[in-house]
């Protein structure tokens, strides 16, 4: 995907955020650290724009959430910033990349932390298949189905998929 397949993308995930919700009275966004945080501001930029209504965004890291604890080290991504209760709120959870879920379940268990949503609904950039959980995304930019050796990565403007280095 090039700049402007991704602004269309996010445009569109924008538009279908507000269809869904009727409107964003009680919508809130949270990026996952670190891919989904600027997916995040930008879908938040987006529906200013559609909506004239300013979505609050927080920033969850799930380091110490995950399931793989003791199989690979434990390295914190950035800070985790949720400055609001988001008890009875439609939160839209916001990753770049959609692969086997175990990052989303943790993120699901981290949320509680911060209050019981109403709702949970989840916008990624792109799903690339490979689920070992049973989570689908409520809004996506691509499906981008890939094998499993390979790598998506998610830019400012772009979406690159590329051989992982072994």
């Amino acid at each position: 995907m090039d700049a402007d397949d991704v602004q269309r993308a996010v445009w569109r995930m924008a538009h279908e955020i507000v269809e869904r919700n009727h409107g964003l009275g009680d919508v809130v966004l949270v990026g996952l650290q670190t891919g989904g945080v600027p997916l995040a501001r930008r879908l938040a930029a987006a529906l200013q724009r559609i909506e004239d209504v300013e979505v609050p965004v927080g920033t969850l890291d799930v380091a110490f959430y995950r399931d793989d604890i003791g199989l690979r080290p434990v390295l914190p991504e950035a800070v985790t910033d949720i400055p609001f209760d988001l008890t009875g709120l439609i939160v839209v959870l916001v990753d770049d990349v959609l692969f086997t879920g175990r990052t989303i379940r943790a993120a699901l268990d981290a949320l509680t932390d911060y209050g019981r949503a109403r709702a949970v609904q989840l916008a990624v950039m792109v799903d690339r298949g490979h689920r070992e959980l049973p989570i689908r995304p409520d809004f996506v930019g691509k499906n981008l189905p890939t094998r499993r050796d390979e790598v998506v990565d998610v830019g400012a403007d772009s979406v690159e998929l590329g051989e992982m280095v072994k």
